[in-house]
């Protein structure tokens, strides 16, 4: 579903990322670790097309970012640290607004239900952004992530900011929709997250991929290859 294909980025001298390859399944995770300025972030804009390639190839279900971005937009969706949401619009009205965006029709059971599946309580559909929490702004963009029927979800720093109650929420969620069949490209300095959520761990810095490993739930283990691969 999400295939780099030897992605490399350079601005001017500088390279920010160095020939990254992955393969992320339908219904699989892989998560970007690492400090900042490691190229994750790099990594997510180039799956965007908000960025070009100095060479290789980002590919969404086998179509390259840079060629299709129109089709390529209507499969993934992406959830940056901070959810750019309307303030002055209530859940249902945002979920209609941005399904206008993307040509969907959708009435407003539809949007309540996928607001009801993303664990909101019905008492703030029609109230204001401008009263909701980090996480609750999460749950209404996860909504629309529903109503789109996303196959590919970008994530950047999505557990920032949020407090134990809400991590656990956003966690059970990105689980729901992976299990449904979507792939999941996250990137996180969250190693909690990482470890419920990952198939597949990459540890980078400076552009590179330093080490890789299949996840095995071992949040130990994967605090001491983070560590040891960073230290090395």
């Amino acid at each position: 579903m999400l295939v780099a294909d030897h992605l490399c980025k350079s601005f001017g001298s500088q390279v920010v990322l160095n020939n990254l390859n992955f393969t992320v399944a339908p219904g699989q995770a892989l998560c970007l670790l690492g400090a900042n300025g490691a190229g994750k972030t790099t990594c997510i804009n180039l799956f965007l097309g908000l960025t070009k390639p100095t060479s290789g190839f980002a590919l969404v279900n086998g179509v390259n970012v840079q060629q299709q971005s129109l089709q390529v937009a209507r499969d993934i969706f992406y959830l940056p640290e901070n959810v750019a949401l309307y303030e002055s619009l209530n859940a249902l009205e945002n979920l209609e607004y941005l399904c206008s965006l993307a040509n969907l029709e959708k009435s407003e059971m539809d949007m309540s239900r996928a607001l009801g599946q993303v664990g909101l309580d019905p008492v703030h559909y029609k109230k204001h952004l401008v009263h909701y929490s980090k996480g609750m702004r999460q749950k209404v963009a996860i909504a629309f992530a529903i109503l789109k029927e996303a196959k590919a979800l970008l994530l950047d720093e999505p557990t920032s900011g949020l407090d134990p109650i809400a991590t656990r929420d956003f966690i059970q969620l990105i689980g729901e929709l992976k299990s449904s069949g979507a792939a999941v490209l996250m990137v996180t300095h969250d190693l909690y997250c990482a470890e419920i959520l990952a198939d597949d761990i990459y540890i980078m810095a400076q552009g590179k991929v330093l080490k890789t490993f299949k996840n095995t739930g071992d949040l130990h283990q994967i605090e001491q290859l983070y560590f040891s691969a960073l230290s090395a």
